[in-house]
């Protein structure tokens, strides 16, 4: 028992039954007399529905039901809501079109849902859905950000002229506009954030099943929040929540796509109910590329105002963010909710960031590992190399010059955020140290001789993570003893392959004293933990840790009592140390578990005490946890096919107390490797005229693969939060908060011997290759003074 204790890397106990197929997983759920749903989707990106026949297909052999919106319509299903307020300039609120389980009237996106056919087996419900005729007048798209906003672009919707969902501004302007007046130095970037696509290695799926007898619903799908989920699923179906049950046992990773509803989640539940069986969806590969939300995709310019000693005065960034054509339960919410991120490590006393958020042709777009945070790093990381580049300072120095000290804590920063904690100086020292970074213009050279340009890049980042800045944060966590001593914790987050049920059990055992194998962790599931907020935004072992706390403590005072009893002294002269209750001053003792086993027989314990053992607590953190750190990438590029290669990876990362190292390892490094898939290769395309997608599949959508990575160095630099009894601060989004702008700052970095400073992810061999011929052509055109045709010169000598 003694290993579980914190900070230890204990092998995830989960793992003994997930890798031998013993998983929970949704498809592996069987109910009798299953039907199967699928669904129809528009071929067009954007068309007026001027007629549906589905007398064919509900002729079909073995068709149960085929729904259409109509249908939607005349059963009062609600719309999925958008849970994060915002606002247009006028004060008014965000426009939020009505975002149905299946279309009405137009479709908005390739892939919109059209019709849902039910069959007594899937092959069936493909065939009825062929037979559907869907007459659709095509209309003018418009995917791409930039452009999605300028007047005379096609409306996605006619109630948001000018396809504006809301305008969105957070700081101060006045003293960011009167700095900028002052500034000797005025660095400026403007970038684009690439779409991409989460890829779950669990596709999205849904089961719904409907109990006519006591009216109650039931669903079992892979996701993230199940309270959350049950509390506007039942809205839409206009019923109470009660009469909802959510469960989610395992699931196979989610990253913020799988937080919010989706229509498939209704559809099963609606159709279960009109055909009086079980309904399955499972989404393929194929299909999840046109109906999965989307993440990222936003245009932003931002500006580093600088004195002449090179010390930050202001920052001022205006977004433009991509919504997709509805609106995702928490779309509004990536691009607006952390921009406090904005202020990274540095002490630049005004912020002022400004987000547009609008609609266009393209899947909507959720909360994806990060939800703003690496974009918001990306941007101060980035415009930093650009102002170093321009005044002549050292990028570390500059950096050196505007971090803030740890005296400074807490430290309030010029945009929201107020930090606790960190040790951001000695982050960078020692990431450098690891790196070998005094040491790169050797390797750099190396490189060159073998015709390859090689670049590094650093970002010392930090983000919010399981605080009440931005969103509710309480958390829900029991304590239960059965009557054989076994424990049993029920938490309100939820687990898509964290190491979960390892790190509450390290948590429990290290508060409670009591061995591994006799703890059990239910959650999933909102028959049997009445509350939660899920497993979102870094948050859960840290919040999860304190309300495991709270409900240990509870759990020990209780036990004191009873201990008391049993051994015939005074509560006051009971101790409890290491999973047993000591009598103060002597060698007797009795054992947390045969209290809790006493708890059980009323006859055991004293008058006033009912029986059972067992306690909870709800806990809101006093403030968010800011887990922070230093990444360095190094990469080679091939001047010839402009190929990109990551060859070294270095972090110093601090995520407070560390609970299982091994455990945080795996999170940076799944983190990491997300983060430098959209610096590399990922990236959703659609075409400009059509809107059609051109990345659908993984023949044309890159992921990275294993020997795209090198071998990732993580070192922890533990400096405890003072927010939550154990100073933990969240993990499971740094690896990506630090790898997109740390990798492309190595991209630029190597490609600056070409005059290029603003390349934009992703960095995939033809835009890189296309970058470096551009800069050619400038050259050979005349510009022989450049500093790119110096550079180039200088790169072409060292091959020679």
């Amino acid at each position: 028992m003694r290993e579980l204790k914190i900070g230890r890397s204990i092998a995830r106990s989960e793992d003994f039954r997930l890798v031998r197929g013993q998983g929970r997983f949704t498809d592996d759920l069987a109910f009798s007399g299953e039907a199967f749903l699928y669904v129809l989707r528009s071929p067009h990106a954007a068309a007026r529905i001027r007629s549906i026949d589905v007398e064919a297909a509900r002729k079909t052999p073995g068709v149960l039901a085929v729904l259409t919106g109509e249908d939607c319509i005349r059963d009062r299903l609600g719309v999925i809501p958008s849970r994060v307020q915002r606002h247009l300039p006028d004060g008014s609120p965000h426009v939020a079109p009505p975002y149905r389980a299946l279309a009405v009237n137009a479709v908005h996106h390739v892939g919109d849902a059209v019709a849902a056919v039910v069959a007594t087996s899937l092959p069936a419900a493909k065939d009825a859905a062929e037979c559907i005729v869907v007459d659709y007048e095509p209309l003018p798209a418009v995917t791409r950000t930039r452009q999605a906003s300028k007047p005379g672009t096609p409306p996605v919707w006619d109630e948001a002229p000018n396809n504006i969902c809301f305008v969105y501004e957070l700081g101060d302007r006045a003293g960011v506009d009167a700095a900028f007046s002052r500034a000797a130095h005025v660095a400026r970037l403007e970038f684009d954030i690439s779409r991409v696509s989460a890829n779950p290695l669990e596709a999205r799926n849904a089961i719904g099943l409907y109990d006519s007898g006591s009216g109650r619903y039931t669903l079992f799908a892979g996701l993230q929040s199940p309270h959350s989920l049950r509390t506007d699923i039942a809205r839409i179906l206009g019923v109470a929540e009660a009469d909802l049950r959510v469960v989610a046992y395992d699931c196979g990773g989610a990253f913020g796509m799988k937080e919010g509803v989706y229509p498939e989640m209704i559809l099963v539940l609606w159709a279960a109910r009109k055909v009086g069986r079980p309904v399955r969806w499972q989404s393929d590969r194929s299909e999840a590329f046109l109906a999965d939300h989307q993440a990222r995709d936003n245009a932003s310019t931002v500006e580093l105002a600088l004195d002449a000693g090179g010390r930050f005065l202001a920052l001022r960034i205006r977004t433009v963010a991509n919504l997709g054509a509805y609106l995702n339960s928490y779309g509004t919410h990536s691009p607006t909710n952390n921009l406090g991120g904005l202020a990274g490590t540095y002490t630049t006393p005004f912020i002022h960031a400004s987000v547009t958020g609008i609609f266009s042709n393209t899947n909507p777009t959720s909360p994806y590992r990060g939800a703003g945070r690496p974009e918001a790093s990306y941007a101060i990381e980035r415009v930093i190399d650009v102002a170093a580049v321009q005044i002549g300072i050292d990028r570390i120095e500059l950096r050196r010059r505007n971090m803030i000290p740890p005296s400074a804590m807490p430290f309030r920063t010029g945009l929201i955020y107020t930090y606790d904690s960190g040790a951001f100086e000695e982050n960078m020292d020692r990431a450098l140290l690891l790196s070998d970074w005094a040491n790169f213009e050797t390797r750099r050279l190396e490189a060159s001789k073998r015709g390859l340009l090689r670049g590094i890049g650093l970002a010392s980042v930090i983000e919010i993570a399981g605080g009440p800045v931005t969103q509710p944060a309480e958390e829900y966590a029991e304590i239960r003893f059965d009557p054989g001593g076994g424990v049993t914790l029920f938490t309100g987050t939820h687990a898509q392959g964290q190491g979960h049920e390892t790190t509450f059990r390290q948590i429990a055992c290290d508060l409670l004293g009591v061995a591994e194998e006799s703890v059990r962790v239910t959650f999933g599931d909102t028959d049997q933990v009445p509350h939660g907020r899920g497993t979102v935004g870094s948050r859960s072992t840290s919040v999860v840790a304190a309300s495991l706390h709270k409900a240990a403590e509870k759990i020990v005072a209780r036990g004191k009592t009873i201990a008391a009893h049993m051994l015939e002294v005074s509560s006051d002269d009971v101790e409890f140390q290491d999973g047993r209750f000591v009598v103060s001053g002597t060698d007797r003792s009795v054992s947390l578990i045969d209290v809790a086993r006493a708890a059980f027989s009323p006859e055991r314990l004293p008058k006033g005490i009912e029986a059972g053992f067992a306690e909870s607590a709800t806990v809101v953190p006093s403030a968010p946890t800011f887990p922070n750190g230093c990444h360095v990438a190094e990469v080679e590029i091939d001047p010839e096919t402009g190929r990109t290669r990551l060859v070294g990876y270095w972090v110093i990362d601090d995520v407070g107390r560390v609970v299982n190292p091994a455990l945080v390892k795996g999170q940076m490094h799944g983190g990491i490797a997300q983060g430098a898939g959209q610096a590399l290769c990922e990236e959703i395309v659609h075409d400009a005229d059509t809107g059609q997608p051109l990345t659908a599949s993984f023949l044309d959508y890159y992921m990275p693969r294993c020997d795209d990575l090198p071998s990732l160095v993580v070192e922890a630099n533990e400096v405890l939060a003072t927010t939550n009894p154990f100073g933990i601060k969240g993990a499971g989004e740094a690896g990506t908060v630090g790898s997109l702008p740390a990798v492309m700052n190595a991209v630029n970095d190597a490609l600056a011997g070409f005059g290029i400073y603003d390349f934009d992810p992703p960095a995939s061999p033809f835009r890189v290759w296309q970058a470096m011929r551009s800069a050619r052509e400038k050259d050979v055109a005349g510009r022989t003074g450049s500093s790119a045709v110096n550079a180039r010169a200088i790169w072409d000598d060292d091959q020679r």
